[in-house]
């Protein structure tokens, strides 16, 4: 789960390479929200931690 935002990343830079513009953006913008979603599910999360 955790690899999709890196996947997307990827995908961007290679839209850059082939010099398309618009769909490096929107790559970049959909991996940048997929991290951030992730990064809310994880930060919200309840331990279940037993002293």
């Amino acid at each position: 789960m955790m690899s999709l935002p890196f996947v997307l990343f990827a995908c961007a830079i290679g839209a850059a390479w082939l010099r398309q513009r618009g769909m490096s953006v929107g790559f970049w913008l959909v991996g940048l929200v997929t991290m951030l979603i992730l990064f809310r599910i994880h930060v919200t999360e309840v331990l279940n931690i037993q002293l």
